[in-house]
């Protein structure tokens, strides 16, 4: 399989190589794909539990089990305040 690389893309992988972190491009590639596969997989698990929870969700208010809009955007906001700050 023959591929054209943006120039950038190029840079990316001879500045991994010139680390000494890889080889050759294959193994930066191949890096590169083992990555994005684990991410599709941690991602289709994130999808499945976020279904589940939101039945969970319908469920618990069909029941009357609801919370309150407001706590709900503010445990939101600290989630993402969390999130944010864990990516520093």
């Amino acid at each position: 399989m023959n591929i054209r690389l943006k120039p950038e893309d190029e840079q990316f992988i001879q500045a991994q190589i010139a680390r000494g972190k890889y080889e050759n491009p294959e193994d930066v590639i191949s890096k590169a794909l083992r990555l994005l596969d684990e991410w599709e997989k941690g991602y289709q698990n994130w999808v499945e539990e976020t279904r589940q929870k939101v039945e969970v969700a319908a469920e618990q208010l069909e029941r009357g089990e609801g919370i309150e809009g407001e706590v709900v955007v503010e445990r939101l906001r600290e989630k993402l305040r969390q999130a944010r700050e864990n990516q520093r």
